[in-house]
């Protein structure tokens, strides 16, 4: 068989057990809506405040009104279920005014995070019952 041939097999192969569609979307978990006010710390910058648009059990998006630089690990702060969240990120993507961040250590947040996530893939399978 000609390596072309192989090639286009694997694609096959590949989309057929989804692996082709996680390399594309990039996501582990799914995202759910969430407006919330967030403050974002850079290194050697001021406090940067902003408002949430989604979270998943991996990270959160938010538009921000000054820059954040990409590649750079902040601190986060923002409520969930009545709890204040102190966490670190990467900042992952921007795209205009919305940031993409990926938690990382989490910490004691990553229970409450998992917790909200859950909550929400709950109701959001309730609703479309």
């Amino acid at each position: 068989m000609s390596p072309g041939m192989d090639r286009r097999m694997e694609f096959v192969r590949q989309t057929e057990n989804g692996q082709i569609r996680e390399l594309v979307d990039g996501r582990r978990h799914p995202r759910y809506p969430l407006e919330t006010e967030i403050r974002v710390y850079a290194r050697n910058s001021q406090v940067v405040r902003g408002h949430t648009v989604d979270i998943s059990e991996s990270g959160i998006s938010a538009m921000l009104r000054v820059e954040a630089p990409v590649g750079e690990v902040v601190r986060l702060e923002f409520s969930l279920q009545s709890e204040e969240i102190d966490t670190f990120a990467v900042v992952r993507q921007r795209r205009a005014f919305r940031y993409g961040f990926q938690f990382i250590n989490a910490g004691s947040a990553e229970k409450i995070i998992r917790q909200t996530c859950r909550q929400f893939a709950l109701a959001q399978a309730s609703r479309q019952e």
